[in-house]
This record gives structure tokens, sequence and C-alpha cells, in this order.
């Protein structure tokens, strides 16, 4: 008896063809995702360069009452566009006041930070929040991490230790507020990640919303006539802010936290540059040790998250 032919074959290399075609949108995914993080947090470093020039003049609460009123001019023409309905049905409401109360207090600590550090000394703190989101990934997000990437976050935390020369004169409030800035900042892309759903431009409206409060609560009572020329800073610093969350959130919304975070530790380079280049600070050797074992440490976990490369469903956000 002669077989049936098989027609198997062709079913397995259409299989193939469609995993195949799967994978590669999913890296495309992934990878627009990192450039989004890396344009973040390029905006972000020239944000800090402003900030940390403003508050020695300005009180921090002003500073963010004009940046925010000219980030929410800027975002409304987009709410507007699809008739607010990035303002109705928001998503898990309580989670989204959260994350606005996380924003605040992280931006309030960072400029804090600055006040009393160096740029890059702040920055390297900063550094640490990346580590911390691979740890809070494995409580929050059930992401599985293995006893080598925990190896690599105690590694991180060393490299803080010797980055800020924890000594009676050097453990200074500066450096214990931006650590505390940096716990809020690791705990704020978690949150971020869970709420990647939510339209990108409500959860930038909504960030700037609650410094735009604070600022509008606090600021009268600090109040200083800025010169014109300052202004106009303020309202650069309020149209990079924009770009730089818009990036952020839209970054978190394409890829894993635990994949986007070793990208922050390039800020770094650019706190050391506009530290020199604007202040004339210059890293003490401790802190370039420190930040070269934080930075080795972040990579080790991206090099490791690569080689397990976990899928994970894309979510596509809210139009608006």
């Amino acid at each position: 008896m002669k077989p049936a032919p098989c027609k198997a074959p062709a079913a397995v290399m259409s299989s193939i063809s469609t995993q195949s075609t799967a994978v590669t949108v999913a890296r495309s995914t992934v990878t627009a995702g990192i450039l989004f993080m890396l344009a973040s947090i390029t905006l972000y470093s020239c944000l800090d360069a402003l900030a940390k020039w403003t508050v020695t003049m300005y009180a921090a609460a002003q500073f963010l009452l004009i940046r925010s009123t000219t980030s929410i001019a800027v975002l409304l023409p987009f709410l507007a566009r699809n008739n607010f309905a990035a303002l109705r049905n928001v998503p898990r409401p309580g989670l989204q006041a959260v994350r606005v109360a996380l924003s605040v207090t992280e931006v309030l600590l960072f400029l804090t930070a600055i006040y009393y550090l160096p740029l890059a000394d702040a920055i390297t703190c900063y550094l640490s929040a990346p580590i911390l989101v691979v740890a809070l990934s494995a409580v929050f997000l059930g992401e599985q991490v293995g006893w080598r990437r925990w190896l690599a976050v105690l590694v991180g935390f060393i490299g803080v230790v010797i980055a800020m020369r924890p000594s009676t004169s050097s453990l200074s409030v500066g450096v214990l507020i931006a650590i505390a800035g940096a716990f809020c900042s690791a705990v704020l892309m978690i949150v971020t990640r869970e709420l990647r759903g939510t339209s990108q431009t409500f959860l930038a409206f909504s960030q700037m919303s609650g410094t735009l409060l604070f600022g509008a609560v606090v600021a009268p009572f600090q109040w200083v006539t800025p010169e014109w020329t300052h202004v106009g800073i303020f309202l650069v610093a309020g149209l990079v802010s924009v770009g730089g969350l818009l990036c952020a959130n839209r970054s978190l919304s394409l890829a894993p936290a635990s994949v986007l975070a070793p990208y922050k530790f390039t800020a770094i380079l650019f706190a050391a540059l506009f530290g020199y280049m604007v202040f004339g600070d210059i890293p003490p050797l401790t802190t370039i040790i420190g930040a070269a074992i934080i930075v080795a440490s972040g990579l080790f976990i991206f090099m490791r998250e690569r080689k397990l490369a976990r899928p994970e469903p894309v979510v596509t956000p809210q139009p608006g």
C-alpha cells in the first residue's frame, strides 16, 4: 500500500516561521524600549545639570512649580487631541495615586541631594536604583531572580559603600537623602512597569500634576522673584522634563524593568561631564571606583537577563 503524503513538514516550517517572526518582533520591541530609555537618560542628565544650578538660588518648590506648569502646557494639546480620553477610565486609580506620590517624593529628594552633594556623587547614589529594581522585581513583579543576580546586587551595594566613603565625616545628610531617593526611584520604576497599560500621556500628566500641586502649595512661602533669563531656563527645564518622562514611561511599556535598569548607569558619565564642565567638580578616586563596581554589577545583571531570555507579554498602552 502506498503511504499517504505527509504534510507535516509544511506545517512545521509554518510554525517555525511564525515563532521566528514573534521572536523578531519581541526583540525589536525590547530594542525600542532600550532606545527610549537611553533618550530619557540623556534628557534627564541635562535636566539634572539645570536643576543643580537652579537650587543654589531658588527653592525646589519654586523650580517645580514653574517647570511643571510648562510641562503640563506642553501635554494639554496631546490630551485634547483625543478629547481628554486619557483622563477617563484610568486603570487602577489607587496605584496611580501611589505612583504620583512616589514621583513627587523622589524628585524632592533628588533636588535636596544635589543641593548638598556634587552632581556625580548624587548620581552615584542613584546608581543603586537599577540594582534595587532587580531585587524589587522579584518581590512585586514575580520575576525570577537567581543566586547569581542576587550576588550582583550585593556587589553593587558594596560599590555604593566604596563610592560614598561612609565615615563619620563623609556619611552626610546629603548622602542619606540621595540613597532614600534612589529607593523611591526604584519603587517608582516597578510601579510604572505595573501600570504599563496606561496611556503614556496620562502617566506624564499625572506625574507633572503632582509636582505642580506641591509647588503651588509650598512655593508662595519661599518665593524669590526670578530674572527673566532664569525664567527661560525654567521653561526649558519643563520641556526637557516632558521629553524625558515620556521616553522613560514608553520604555517601561516596551521592555522589562530588569532589562532597562542597567542602562541607567550611563547617567554617571553625563553627571561627571556636566559636573566638571559647569560646576568644576572632579570626582574623587573612591567615587570612580565605586561607580565602576556598580556599573559592572549592573552589566552582569543585564547579560544574565539576556542569557535567560524569558519572554514577557507586551502590553499596548491606551491611546491618549
